[in-house]
């Protein structure tokens, strides 16, 4: 069989590639191989592309997802910077400073700042509590639907390839059974090259035999 060559259409109504790749037996030949190759190596040598292909699309903006806080961080990485530790300053319950130790409304203010410590500390304990008698049910709920996700997604991706599995065996089939016409029609094209060009030595022959009798 001839080696066939890849014809794509580029036309809005319809994309034809001539290939049977399920039939054509010619792509293990090395030499075919070379080929291909000494054909790509021509086509690159042949092609000059332009100084910068990406001129007309838009520049990137690399920066458009950092928020303030990401473009602090990041100049702080650039410049190799240490982070900042953990600051306990809220959670800290200073008495007010030696200078004001007289001051009423300096010690309103320590008082207001224990009483907010303490309901910080109070929300937290409630929020262990709650956890502790929710948490687990919670957490149960969230791992049984995730399993239920985990399964839909599996039986999705087993019938996406139940799909492509049956798109394969029908294209195998069809290429198969046009390669099968294909062989059949080239034989009987061999065979009717034949016997035409058996025709053609015939009337030679006889020609020249009827030349031999007229001499």
């Amino acid at each position: 069989m001839p080696i066939p060559s890849t014809n794509i259409s580029t036309s809005k109504e319809r994309i034809l590639v001539d290939d049977l790749p399920y039939v054509d037996q010619e792509y293990g030949d090395p030499t075919l191989r070379e080929v291909a190759l000494a054909l790509v190596d021509e086509e690159t040598r042949r092609y000059r592309p332009t100084k910068n292909y990406l001129e007309h699309l838009p520049p990137l903006e690399l920066s458009a997802f950092e928020t303030p806080l990401m473009k602090t961080e990041f100049e702080r990485l650039s410049q190799k910077k240490p982070m900042d530790v953990l600051s306990m300053k809220r959670y800290e319950l200073p008495p007010p400073s030696a200078g004001r130790l007289n001051d009423l409304q300096a010690w309103i203010e320590c008082v207001d700042n224990s009483m907010a410590q303490l309901e910080h500390q109070t929300t937290r304990i409630l929020n262990l509590e709650l956890m502790s008698e929710y948490g687990c049910e919670s957490w149960r709920i969230y791992n049984t639907v995730l399993s239920q996700m985990i399964q839909q997604s599996q039986k999705q991706l087993q019938e996406f390839k139940k799909q492509i599995q049956d798109v394969n065996w029908a294209r195998k089939k069809d290429q198969t059974e046009v390669g099968d016409k294909m062989k059949h029609l080239e034989a009987t094209w061999f065979g009717l090259i034949t016997k035409n060009y058996e025709i053609e030595l015939a009337c030679a022959e006889i020609e020249r035999q009827l030349a031999s009798l007229n001499d």
